[in-house]
């Protein structure tokens, strides 16, 4: 297990309408975000479950910023 990671068994996984929730985005925004492989998930069954973490993680890295002058 690499440093930061948690076992399985305690990693929250959240449906695709969570994730567009959280997010306040549609349904199908979050599956392009996962089949472009910008927001990892594994698949079970015909659906998709999205780490929590991965989901935070994401929109830290694309938080944009207002630099004053």
């Amino acid at each position: 297990m690499a440093a930061g990671e948690r076992p399985l068994n305690e990693v929250v996984f959240l449906t695709v309408a969570e994730v567009a929730a959280v997010m306040r985005v549609s349904k199908m925004t979050v599956y392009r975000l996962v089949h472009s492989g910008h927001l990892p998930a594994i698949r079970v069954g015909r659906s998709f479950r999205v780490p929590e973490q991965a989901v935070h993680e994401y929109l830290r890295d694309s938080y944009v910023g207002v630099e004053t002058a």
